[in-house]
């Protein structure tokens, strides 16, 4: 029989194998990346969002990322990553015109709340370096999955030159917790909050009560 400690070794190792893939598969990539070393949108089970504002989300991904390469072509490489339509831009431009003008181009999507550019002036990033930007995602993501205390589901981890960013709708309790486990990551150079805070009284509405375990063998 099946315990949950095998689920949980399970997810975690399907973790680490997608994101590996993720990692090989990137190296034929454009420029352009969309969605990035981004770890946890094929195996979540739950989502604080409505199936509305996903679907605004995705939109929100194919439609600036559609622009940015019509515009701005190989001339950057960005991932972008909207949550809640909150969007988070990583990634690197060749001059501060371009950086200015990718904001620009995100903040023109409709339905983007909020634009967070953390896009860096400097040479474009390697595929070496992306590839250890999923790998350590894959880390981070594995470390919330063992974190008892955490809905793993929550989060969505970015990685862009060993920075972590976490996003998601969460409380300030689950934030604090996550941010700590981040750092303490190998390969982790900083972790940016890019997080909606919400209520404990919110949290508890979201996810129900979960029902005591029964035993099989009764």
């Amino acid at each position: 029989m099946s315990t949950f400690n095998d689920f949980h070794k399970f997810s975690r190792l399907s973790i680490l194998l997608l994101s590996l893939a993720g990692a090989l598969a990137s190296t034929a990539c454009v420029p352009l990346a969309v969605g990035g070393a981004m770890v946890g949108g094929g195996l979540m089970a739950t989502d604080r969002r409505t199936s509305g504002t996903q679907v605004e989300d995705e939109g929100i991904e194919y439609k600036a990322g559609a622009r940015v390469r019509e515009q701005l072509g190989d001339r950057v490489h960005v991932n972008i990553n909207s949550y809640n339509r909150l969007v988070l831009i990583t990634g690197e431009t060749r001059t501060e015109a371009d950086r200015l003008k990718l904001e620009q181009i995100v903040a023109g999507v409709e339905n983007v709340s909020h634009v967070l550019n953390e896009t860096a002036v400097t040479f474009l990033s390697s595929y070496t370096s992306r590839s250890t930007d999923v790998l350590i995602a894959a880390k981070v993501k594995a470390s919330l999955v063992d974190a008892p205390d955490l809905i793993s589901n929550a989060f969505y981890v970015v990685v862009e030159r060993g920075a972590v960013f976490i996003m998601g709708r969460v409380t300030e309790r689950e934030a604090a917790r996550a941010v700590n486990i981040a750092r303490g990551v190998s390969g982790v150079s900083k972790v940016v909050r890019a997080v909606e805070i919400i209520s404990e009284e919110e949290l508890a509405r979201l996810v129900p009560p979960q029902k005591p375990a029964t035993d099989a063998a009764k």
